[in-house]
């Protein structure tokens, strides 16, 4: 059968278009929008400052205070803690982390937790805020029910809540500023409703500005825990006028990052009884 001329011309047509299409898909960088680029962080990894310090950088360790408490953080990446070590180091309180999002929890967490405890520090758990993958309040369920609960022991701190740039993709996890607020009160209504208790804020300074628009209003129910690795606090975020605890440097002389409580070790004691 002869094959018209204006059947042979589209097929030429679509034969070109294909190429190109093909061409394109084939260009570095055209990996399908869900997979993570070169050098994203395996998810779960994330953990307290590791964007603080690459996005405020590190400058200087504060003077030792004797009104203030030392204090770590730590995170499967200290595997195994030698809790014995830190204490006899100064080392009177620790957080740990529990969960990130709804897909990770800290396979070394009960050491951690439990060894903090046993050597005689105040210890509470620790979860890393995923605003692009669940809600608030699914998250604050699951942290609570694994590892993020409290006791009124006088040795089990609130549980925290870590608010800060995103290791995995955008800086903000893609929402405006009056969402994340809104996901941030979803979390700490729903941690409250579980526990009685209100969690802790860790957060920057900078990223608060940013991902919030400086927002003021959990100030008034929310211990503050800053990230700032300097020899002075700095700047705080809106509508707290001081801080309940400082992570001043990633990279202290013992295991995990360092903080200080702002008071005193009978002080730490009365925010863990509540």
């Amino acid at each position: 059968m002869p094959v018209h001329r204006s059947g042979v011309t589209r097929l030429h047509v679509y034969t070109a278009v294909a190429a190109v299409l093909f061409g394109l898909f084939s260009l570095p960088g055209a990996a399908a929008a869900d997979e993570p680029s070169p050098g994203t962080p395996p998810r779960g990894s994330a953990h307290m400052g590791m964007g603080v310090i690459a996005h405020d950088g590190q400058d200087g360790v504060p003077t030792r205070r004797s009104t203030q408490t030392e204090g770590v953080d730590v995170s499967s990446h200290q595997g195994d803690v030698a809790w014995g070590t830190l204490w006899s180091s100064g080392v009177k309180w620790a957080y740990v982390k529990a969960t990130e999002g709804t897909y990770y929890t800290n396979p070394y967490h009960p050491q951690q937790y439990n060894g903090s405890y046993d050597v005689g520090m105040i210890r509470g758990s620790y979860h890393f805020a995923t605003p692009d993958t669940s809600s608030g309040a699914a998250q604050a369920d699951y942290f609570v029910d694994r590892g993020g609960a409290w006791s009124a022991d006088g040795r089990t701190l609130p549980g925290a809540v870590d608010m800060e740039w995103n290791p995995y993709g955008d800086d903000c996890y893609g929402k405006s500023q009056s969402a994340m607020v809104h996901w941030i009160g979803d979390f700490l209504d729903q941690y409250r409703a579980r526990t009685g208790r209100d969690a802790v804020i860790y957060t920057s300074a900078s990223w608060w500005k940013l991902c919030t628009g400086d927002y003021a209003g959990f100030a008034s129910a929310h211990p503050l825990w800053v990230a700032r690795y300097a020899s002075t606090v700095g700047e705080l975020p809106a509508g707290w006028g001081t801080y309940t605890m400082w992570q001043y440097t990633s990279s202290g002389p013992t295991v995990g990052d360092h903080n200080r409580f702002n008071g005193t070790l009978d002080r730490l004691r009365d925010l863990a009884l509540g």
